[in-house]
């Protein structure tokens, strides 16, 4: 259609995530080594380029605008942007650019849709230290695994991956095949090196699990040295055998495909380029330089859409066309190298807290935490600026971000709001209801027969009268609720008092009870910073509400250092 030429393709990388990044790198460099090309990039979450660098997108950017606008172009990260004037040649629609428009628009005005730097950034970050990243995310571990397998990695070293992720999965339905082994019995087994990557290893080691009786793996004591081999080998052995037993197509109907014109073509036109080197027909080496030209044609060649054969078939395609020798196996496995240490599955609570902190950049500087200034009044500020920010139905929005300088923080709107709320004797605006609910009180008295004419007149009059006796109520209630445990409950502003107003409070005595006491107004800031405190000490150091949106807003707060030492004397 309107797409051009392309290649493209799908990884699945399950839950090993760095598979996914180092995709992400080697798109980059591709982009990087041919300047002409450009490459996107999405997972089952969408464009996670954009998800990676959230907190700097603009505005305008979200899930429904970003289609066919993230691109790597000459080694950077580029995004479409919207148009901000008209009258140009050409400008990417307001929805979402078509391919051949962001390719149009990259190879003509690239240094416009040139990503910002704390976006590339974002990106960048997640995608250093390849290509010497790699070998660090490998694990090579001993394993006694039957010969059959150790022939089959040897030949095809991914298939791993689709063993453990069978074991991992398995259900079952899946572990019936694996009473008897039909495909690997235990009789022929040895020692060998298997290479994982460090998500697989762990996906693997970690999980218990006793196999049946009848399958005839046997594990030795755990004290044993070679146990930790024998239990990786024996599931992984399990994950071989589940594969194999959810093949539906038998590997023997490779037969036909092999046996066409195009089979022949391809075959004369491999020994005219001498693929076979000059080896006898019939010979070891020429069968097994036939077998690999057999399974490239039926992958490749042969309606590549519709012919890519399971990991299962594939197995058992490699253990017709291998031929392997047990002695040899044996002999490699009395001089095997030593197996990486697997100590890195293990991470102390205090690494734990330190790859937090990096992941969200919120480590701090200093490390002497009792030399660090808290300003309560910025913690004050920022919880007002996040309770008066106007939210949408996509969720609140914080009023801090990196690129801010300080919270900004209308005073007198939220004053005004709050009167209303508490009730203060500066509020005039009323709530609709209160004032519906006071017409029917005033009115509810009177006759039927004056309605008429006396309701127009006392309708104008209502609103400084209904205002009046809203007032009044909410003072009596403020009256009542400051003998109470809830108006004792928050703390009061400091009233500075008069010589001449304290005598006068002395001599009268009990009559002060009968008349209206003036009510001490609640102090806002200081309790909401004595609750704020008080939820962050209920959190014991785990991540609750009260850091949760502090941090979210940059305020960070001190450890609870009472409750740390109460900790630590309880351990004692």
């Amino acid at each position: 259609g309107d797409t051009p030429a392309h290649m493209g393709g799908t990884t699945l990388f399950g839950d090993s995530v760095e598979d996914e990044w180092f995709i992400v790198y080697l798109l980059r460099e591709i982009t990087r080594e041919f300047p002409g090309l450009a490459a996107s990039v999405q997972d089952n979450d969408g464009e996670f380029l954009l998800i990676e660098a959230a907190d700097f997108l603009p505005k305008w950017l979200n899930p429904d605008t970003s289609d066919n606008r993230v691109f790597f172009y000459k080694g950077e990260l580029h995004i479409i942007p919207l148009p901000e004037t008209e009258g140009k040649e050409w400008e990417p629609p307001v929805s979402s650019p078509t391919i051949s428009q962001a390719l149009t628009f990259l190879s003509t005005r690239s240094e416009e849709s040139l990503a910002a730097a704390p976006i590339r950034a974002a990106v960048y970050k997640r995608i250093s230290g390849y290509p010497e990243k790699i070998q660090t995310l490998f694990h090579r571990a001993h394993c006694y695994l039957p010969a059959g397998i150790v022939a089959v990695l040897k030949q095809r070293p991914s298939l791993v991956a689709a063993a453990v992720q069978a074991f991992y999965l398995r259900d079952p339905v899946d572990l019936r095949a694996c009473r008897t082994f039909k495909t690997f019995p235990p009789d022929e087994r040895v020692m060998t090196v298997v290479t994982f990557t460090k998500c697989l290893y762990a996906q693997l080691v970690q999980q218990k699990f006793v196999p049946d009786r009848r399958s005839g793996y046997t594990l030795p004591l755990p004290s044993d040295p070679q146990y930790k081999a024998h239990e990786l080998g024996m599931k992984l052995a399990h994950g071989f055998e589940i594969l194999c037993s959810k093949c539906k197509v038998s590997p023997a109907s490779k037969t036909s495909v092999v046996s066409g014109p195009l089979w022949e073509r391809f075959l004369s036109s491999l020994k005219e380029k001498n693929y076979f080197k000059g080896e006898m027909e019939g010979s070891a080496k020429y069968k097994e330089l036939l077998h690999k030209a057999e399974d490239y044609f039926q992958h490749s060649v042969t309606k590549p859409e519709s012919s890519e054969l399971s990991p299962g078939d594939e197995i058992l395609t490699l253990l017709q066309t291998t031929t392997f020798d047990l002695k040899e196996f044996e002999k490699e496995a009395a001089c095997l190298p030593p197996e990486d240490d697997d100590s890195w599955l293990e991470i102390s609570p205090d690494e734990l807290d330190q790859m937090l902190k990096e992941t969200t950049n919120q480590s701090r500087t200093s490390s002497n935490e009792e030399e660090q200034k808290y300003d309560l009044e910025t913690v004050v500020e920022s919880m007002k600026a996040f309770v008066s920010k106007v939210s949408t139905h996509e969720g609140a929005e914080m009023p801090w971000s990196s690129d801010e300088a300080h919270v900004t923080f209308d005073v007198d709107s939220f004053t005004n709001a709050l009167d209303r709320i508490l009730g203060g004797e500066d509020s005039e605006e009323l709530d609709s209801d209160d004032l519906d609910e006071e017409e029917e009180l005033d009115f509810s008295d009177e006759d039927d027969e004056d309605l008429d004419v006396e309701n127009q007149n006392q309708a104008q009059k209502a609103p400084n009268k209904d205002t009046d006796s809203l007032r009044s109520i909410m003072k009596e209630m403020d009256r009542e609720l400051a003998h109470t445990s809830i108006g004792r409950s928050f703390t009061t502003q400091k009233k500075p008092v008069s010589s001449a107003k304290a005598a006068t409070s002395q001599n009268a005595g009990h009559d002060s009870e009968t008349e209206d006491p003036e009510l001490t107004p609640v102090d806002v800031d200081m309790n909401l910073v004595d609750n704020l405190l008080e939820s962050y000490s209920a959190q014991a150091g785990l991540a609750g509400p009260a850091s949760n949106i502090l941090q979210s807003m940059g305020v960070h707060l001190p450890d609870n250092a009472d409750r740390i030492g109460s900790n630590k004397k309880a351990e004692k």
